[in-house]
């Protein structure tokens, strides 16, 4: 899952510096061994592949109605899903390396990572590191907000072509299969591209889909106003530290409201959350001018950013149990 947590150096508070830390040329220097990002981008497209191969052959079955054998034309067809996918998180990553590269901060590659099978994402997203402190508020923010921005660029589209490529099947009552909830994205595009789905029938989604369905999750994830995640760095770019410190915990407990009482499908990012709060903490690393706020400009974009986190969420990931439902079957027996 794309976050810029491992970004940030850790110090308590930055030295005043009244001078830009950049290179003597003012340009950015990215480091690191191309060879590392290029292996660990083929390792992502392989364990991804794989996992796509799977959404393709639940494709071409029809949800189950015919026998499909996962041959090399399967495999390859994972593609639809890899591709997809994989180029949403670059887009993610490209916004923000191109942000730092503009305000010549030192800056890596992504890194993405892999996922190997049974997971059936095939990826855990992909990361940079921002190496200088931001000079400024604003700073924070446009780098902040152009990864969720760009991903959103390629996963409209995207969206777009796979429903179209996407059919509309009999419900088949007897498909054993795991059912995920739709964001309100993914639901006003089908509606908009296949019209009203009869009773009775269901969507058999492309795998492109998939992949989009996978990056709107993962753009939810990112702008959740939480710590140094992308909605973090705009909370705080456009309220200070005091507020986005509220707002993470805030957020910690919605997360654990959401997997009492919705899903525990919440429990995984809730606990990377939690895990984020004890390694880092809640507050931000300051920028090195921490006073002067965005411009408005910078807050109507900070709106469309929760706009987009709401077209992109949905309350129930995965359809699970509660937590809540849990314990009263174990109570009640």
């Amino acid at each position: 899952m794309p976050n810029d947590a491992p970004s940030f150096p850790a110090l308590d508070d930055f030295p005043e510096i009244t001078t830009p830390l950049l290179p003597a040329d003012g340009q950015a220097r990215p480091r690191g061994r191309l060879s590392l990002h290029l292996g660990l981008f083929i390792l992502t497209l392989i364990t991804a592949t794989l996992a796509g191969a799977n959404f393709y052959a639940s494709f071409l079955s029809d949800l189950g109605r015919r026998a499909v054998s996962l041959d090399l034309a399967v495999l390859t067809g994972g593609l639809w899903y890899s591709g997809t996918f994989l180029v949403i998180l670059g887009a993610h990553e490209a916004g923000h390396y191109l942000y730092c590269r503009r305000y010549g901060l030192d800056v890596s590659l992504p890194y993405f990572i892999p996922l190997p099978p049974p997971f059936m994402t095939g990826t855990l997203g992909a990361v940079i590191r921002i190496r200088d402190p931001f000079r400024t508020r604003a700073e924070l923010f446009d780098v902040g907000i152009a990864g969720p921005f760009g991903g959103l660029i390629v996963l409209v589209p995207a969206l777009f072509l796979g429903l179209s490529l996407s059919t509309v099947v009999p419900d088949n009552p007897q498909l054993d299969a795991t059912y995920f909830g739709d964001p309100l994205m993914l639901q006003w595009a089908a509606s908009l591209v296949l019209g009203p789905v009869p009773d009775g029938s269901t969507l058999n989604i492309h795998p492109i889909v998939w992949g989009c369905w996978f990056g709107m999750f993962a753009t939810a994830l990112n702008l959740m106003p939480f710590g140094q995640l992308d909605g973090g760095h705009v909370v705080y770019a456009i309220f200070g530290d005091r507020v986005a410190a509220w707002v993470s915990v805030a957020t910690v407990v919605a997360g654990m409201l959401a997997t009492t009482f919705i899903s525990l499908a919440w429990a995984v990012p809730t606990g990377m959350l939690v895990v984020m709060w004890r390694l880092v903490g809640l507050h931000h690393p300051p920028p090195l001018n921490p006073y002067t706020p965005p411009d408005t400009t910078r807050r109507a974009l900070a709106a469309v950013g929760l706009l987009a986190f709401l077209l992109s969420v949905t309350p129930e990931p995965v359809h699970t149990v509660s937590l809540f439902e849990v314990l009263r079957d174990l109570l009640q027996h």
